[in-house]
């Protein structure tokens, strides 16, 4: 059973704070810090929430007497009973600079209607699905190859993460550590599952800029598989504004078209978390 927190209860703690009407309040269950500039975080899942996996919600915290909320890709999958978060720290951010300090037992805000475009309804059926992301792009894949679907729809997945230090790729090896360990996704996901870590400011064994590695052939050669190919491939793309025009760029270069939810195609992109 999902276990959404009381909003009355919260105001009791509270009693100087009022929750807004039309949210949802509820109670962080645990925080990981990975670096000084990353965190998770789960949190308990409303009753009646319901998204898909991929989606984004609009989180936020109390700030004064005001709620401040932020775009945040929802971590989890969509068949998981809590809700879980990756996010980055930002000393002066309006909500980051008072996210990072939650601790479990805290009340987080949360709107109540998901959306985003890194779904797989938005792509056409290929084979091989790529999900390049950078940083805390990371978040919406790590909701979707924690999903049975994703299996279902695509022979192999390949998730690619790129950040300037080894320390920030932890996240994405708890999660290929977590998959391995899992009672059922473990079955499921089999093989099928490739994990392409780099870093562009320390020694590493797979080292640079992703599109710098699609450009030059050692991403593929890496990984054992053919140039893309849009009969075949599907892509999702999360990350800077940067990376996101770059690997657009060569998708399309590729012969890939972008889609969206009301016009599927060969690859989608999140522009949410860009500006």
């Amino acid at each position: 059973m999902n276990a959404p927190a009381k909003t009355d209860e919260f105001a009791v703690q509270n009693a100087a704070v009022k929750i807004p009407d039309g949210v949802y309040a509820e109670t962080v269950l645990s925080v990981e810090h990975y670096t000084d500039r990353l965190f998770r975080f789960r949190m308990t899942r409303p009753a009646g929430f319901r998204f898909r996996s991929g989606e984004f919600a609009m989180i936020g915290l109390m700030v004064g007497d005001k709620p401040i909320y932020r775009a945040y890709s929802i971590a989890s999958p969509s068949w998981d009973e809590e809700l879980e978060f990756f996010s980055i720290k930002v000393p002066e951010g309006p909500l980051t600079s008072h996210l990072q300090a939650i601790k479990p037992g805290d009340t987080v805000l949360m709107r109540k209607k998901p959306t985003g475009t890194l779904v797989l309804d938005a792509l056409t059926p290929g084979k091989r699905l790529y999900m390049f992301s950078t940083g805390t792009g990371i978040a919406p894949f790590a909701s979707l190859i924690r999903d049975p679907e994703t299996y279902e729809k695509f022979e192999e997945v390949i998730l690619t993460h790129t950040c300037r230090e080894v320390a920030e790729l932890k996240y994405g090896f708890d999660l290929m550590e977590e998959i391995r360990n899992h009672e059922f996704l473990a079955e499921v996901v089999g093989d099928k599952l490739k994990h392409y870590p780099t870093v562009t400011r320390e020694d590493y064994p797979f080292q640079g800029r992703i599109t710098d590695l699609m450009e030059s052939g050692k991403l593929f050669t890496d990984l054992g598989v053919p140039p893309l190919n849009p009969e075949v491939d599907r892509g999702m793309i999360c990350g800077s504004a940067a990376m996101l025009k770059d690997t657009k760029d060569l998708l399309e270069k590729a012969g890939l078209t972008e889609g969206a939810n009301n016009k599927p195609s060969e690859f989608v992109i999140e522009r949410a978390f860009v500006g």
